[in-house]
């Protein structure tokens, strides 16, 4: 396709879409510039048209936007991402916000478990807010886990992260304060949307129920001793989790919503 305008190819990716910013975000993603370069050379001709329309029909065909431009906004900053790890959503930024608060609060935070690391999102986060932690982040997934560390080094706090490809925390001895994860919760089975078909399952059906995961976790945090236990949850899992907490003896949990008002997660306090 030669002879396009900047104007005229990303009218076209609009219509082709029907979404006319996300035709702009891989029009800029294309051409490595950003929004304010497309509106002041709209009239000059796009380099390499194929090409975008090969964004556009990739991302027609549902693959989602973040894995076509290997970039993902979380917590008001940029991360890698590509396939092999989940894309972060804006409710697992509620899990970090429970976090500092948890950690704020204690003062006496040292080391911090992650289960289920993905592509590093929460534990470089924490590693940025609190300077003074270390984290050890796990995930069965060694793809996943590079892309956790190149996150890690992009923001250089890979010398507080110790990254380890592993079941939950099998393997693993030492002490933690808490433990934190956002674990595959999703009923096995259960249809989904197109565009995940894209990212790995594995990282999102947790099982029969869709708590399985969550529950083994729970157990963990039991054995470890940890002081707290932070997890993301499906929106229909608050009454089983908080039965199965009390029914180990485990009565000072917090549920929180995400913000459509679902419930999304949880603080417990596992031990004095």
């Amino acid at each position: 396709m030669d002879n396009i305008t900047i104007k005229d190819a990303h009218k076209k990716a609009s219509l082709i879409l029907n979404n006319p910013k996300e035709a702009t975000i891989l029009l800029a993603h294309h051409l490595q510039k950003d929004r304010l370069y497309l509106l002041t050379h709209e009239h000059e001709i796009l380099q390499d048209a194929d090409t975008y329309f090969n964004l556009i029909a990739r991302r027609k065909a549902h693959e989602p936007v973040e894995y076509i431009t290997k970039r993902v906004s979380f917590y008001d900053t940029e991360f890698f991402i590509k396939e092999g790890a989940l894309i972060p959503r804006p409710e697992t930024e509620l899990l970090i916000d429970k976090a500092k608060e948890v950690i704020t609060e204690e003062k006496r935070v040292l080391h911090i478990a992650e289960i289920g690391t993905g592509s590093g999102i929460i534990a470089v986060m924490l590693a940025r807010l609190f300077k003074d932690i270390t984290l050890t982040a796990t995930d069965i997934s060694q793809e996943a886990l590079t892309i956790a560390i190149k996150n890690a080094k992009k923001f250089a706090v890979h010398d507080r992260i110790n990254f380890v490809q592993t079941s939950y925390l099998d393997g693993i001895y030492e002490k933690f304060d808490i433990i934190i994860s956002n674990p595959p919760y999703i009923q096995d089975g259960m249809r989904l949307e197109k565009p995940l078909s894209f990212e790995p399952q594995n990282a999102l059906y947790g099982g029969v129920s869709g708590d399985e995961m969550l529950k083994e976790i729970i157990d963990i945090s039991i054995q470890r001793e940890v002081w707290y236990l932070l997890c993301e949850m499906g929106y229909d899992q608050k009454k089983p989790l908080d039965d199965y907490m009390r029914l180990k003896q485990i009565t000072n949990i917090a549920f929180y919503q995400d913000y459509s008002g679902f419930d999304r997660g949880f603080v417990a306090k596992i031990k004095e």
